[in-house]
């Protein structure tokens, strides 16, 4: 996914262009990783343009700032309104949107308190994540020998910067090692998720999903999913998956990340058949 270059991007208030969105070199969100985000989408639809779940977004951002002590200067509806306006002066129809509240400039050390709490948004147009072909054909991912953070470590329910280096490693290494995408374990060795993915399986007609427990971010699409599935009549259990029940089974596995399937997996470790399942379809619907 290459940038444009080009259009708005909002920051601490202001509409200011692409090229003009800069930040120093000392700021702390560089050297310290200190930042939240959040990643949703807007889509365009036969009655417009529609966000996907805005609100669930950025209350998440909040809850992330407020884990780590931020107190962001605008009020989530000012941050939802924000995106909005910066949708409108980009005058896209759709687009993928990475809201950001950062600790800025002004000293540098372990303590962040003593620097500011920006926020920007950013939108860009970002396609299927794993590739077009992935949402027909799955890829081939594998189990990661990186873990998911111990939860007394890191907290797992803040979608923080930081976070994403031990998704980095995911994926690199799976890259690497020749698979589209890997999926953590947690520290006491269940199924966690993939490097930006919650995890699903469908097996005998029911979902199973790792539970909060294991160091997973609380997906606002896995949210939605496991709603819709209960509306369709599934039953959705969330308990521990084993790295057994991936390999014993014959199942559906697949993977959400900001409101787009992004992948049925299909190859070297998961060998899965019938890959276009009667639970993966209604839900698709």
């Amino acid at each position: 996914m290459a940038f444009s270059g080009t259009g708005k991007i909002w920051m601490n208030g202001e509409l200011v262009e692409w090229a003009d969105a800069k930040i120093h070199i000392a700021s702390h969100v560089i050297h310290y990783g200190s930042a939240v985000f959040e990643g949703a989408r807007c889509y365009s639809t036969p009655r417009g343009s529609a966000c996907f779940r805005l609100d669930a977004h950025m209350r998440r951002l909040m809850d992330s700032a407020k884990i780590y002590r931020m107190d962001p200067a605008y009020t989530q509806a000012q941050l939802e309104a924000a995106v909005l306006d910066t949708i409108r002066a980009n005058k896209m129809q759709a687009c993928y949107i990475r809201p950001l509240v950062y600790r800025g400039y002004a000293a540098l050390g372990v303590n962040p308190f003593p620097c500011p709490i920006d926020a920007a948004i950013m939108l860009w147009e970002w396609g299927t994540y794993l590739g077009a072909d992935a949402l027909e054909n799955g890829v081939d991912v594998k189990v990661s020998s990186w873990s998911r953070m111990v939860p007394d470590s890191f907290p797992s329910l803040a979608k923080t910067s930081a976070n994403y280096a031990n998704a980095q490693l995911i994926k690199m290494e799976a890259l690497v090692d020749g698979y589209a995408e890997g999926i953590a374990l947690d520290s006491f060795g269940f199924v966690s998720e993939g490097s930006g993915q919650n995890i699903f399986i469908v097996r005998n007609g029911e979902l199973y999903t790792p539970p909060m427990a294991a160091a997973i971010l609380p997906g606002i699409t896995r949210n939605s999913v496991i709603t819709l599935a209960r509306e369709l009549g599934y039953r959705v259990i969330e308990d521990p998956v084993s790295v057994h029940d991936l390999h014993a089974t014959l199942l559906h596995l697949f993977g959400f990340d900001h409101t787009r399937l992004v992948y049925r997996s299909q190859g070297r470790d998961f060998r899965l058949t019938d890959v276009e399942g009667e639970v993966v379809r209604k839900l698709l619907a």
